[in-house]
């Protein structure tokens, strides 16, 4: 058998190794089940956690709450990045404010949207949107602006419209860095979905891991800690699909 296609079992080889260790060390007492939860105990405490339906329940609501706040996000950011990066006036009126904005402290914010929008699920969403939206907005704007001057120009000379190069050059040579924007944004909310959830919240994983916290759960907050990274991967991975078959008429640099 070829060593390529012993490559993917020989990439696991090191994690099991670790989660091995791990284990024989908490069995020899020199790590402390009480400060962090072995591999088997975490194993069960998952099993059970399906089992009785909790953790289902609070990972809809916290996919719920992303999948809002990214639509909205892209629609506040594809918006803001077509009006400044396609008209001059939009360019002065918005993008001095989007640089202000996104120089916010996140968690500085947190006490406001409070404040404006009570402890329920508006501010929640409301602070993982305006985390999300500022990746979308820089990228496509960056990606309009860098649009190529000849392209553009043959295009005049070919007769286009201002509507049509906008279609068909501009919005084509920036849907890469809307690409990338997208898979920013997309990580940010999953880390803001983190924080808001541990703030007056009485569903979704941090608030698993705000009430396994009072309780020293170990084992609950690293479930909670490894579903929010296998979800930050699977959502990555599918933006990276998507990227794949849009830009395919890409040439591959790395083959």
């Amino acid at each position: 058998m070829k060593l390529s296609a012993l490559a993917p079992l020989l990439r696991l080889a090191s994690p099991v190794a670790l989660l091995v260790a791990w284990q024989l060390l908490t069995n020899a007492g020199v790590i402390s089940a009480d400060i962090v939860a072995p591999p088997l105990q975490i194993a069960a405490s998952f099993a059970e956690e399906i089992a009785n339906g909790n953790l289902l329940s609070n990972l809809l609501v916290s996919l719920g709450r992303v999948a809002i706040s990214i639509m909205l996000a892209l629609i506040i950011g594809t918006t803001l990045a077509a009006t400044a990066g396609l008209t001059k006036a939009g360019e002065i009126a918005i993008d001095p404010l989007i640089q202000i904005l996104r120089s916010l402290p996140f968690l500085g914010l947190i006490p406001l949207f409070i404040i404006w929008l009570g402890i329920g699920e508006p501010s929640k969403i409301c602070l993982i949107t305006f985390g999300a939206t500022f990746p979308i907005y820089l990228n496509l704007y960056g990606g309009l602006r860098g649009a190529d001057v000849k392209l553009i120009e043959a295009g005049r000379m070919l007769g286009l419209s201002t509507l049509e190069i906008i279609v068909r050059i501009a919005l084509p040579a920036a849907l890469p860095s809307f690409l990338i924007g997208l898979r920013q944004a997309i990580a940010i909310a999953w880390l803001s979905l983190v924080v808001v959830e541990q703030v007056n919240a009485t569903s979704g994983l941090g608030y698993m891991i705000n009430d396994a916290r009072d309780f020293m759960r170990t084992d609950i907050i690293l479930i909670c800690l490894a579903v929010y990274g296998l979800l930050g991967l699977l959502s990555d991975a599918l933006i990276r699909g998507a990227e794949s078959r849009l830009l395919a008429w890409r040439p591959k640099v790395v083959r």
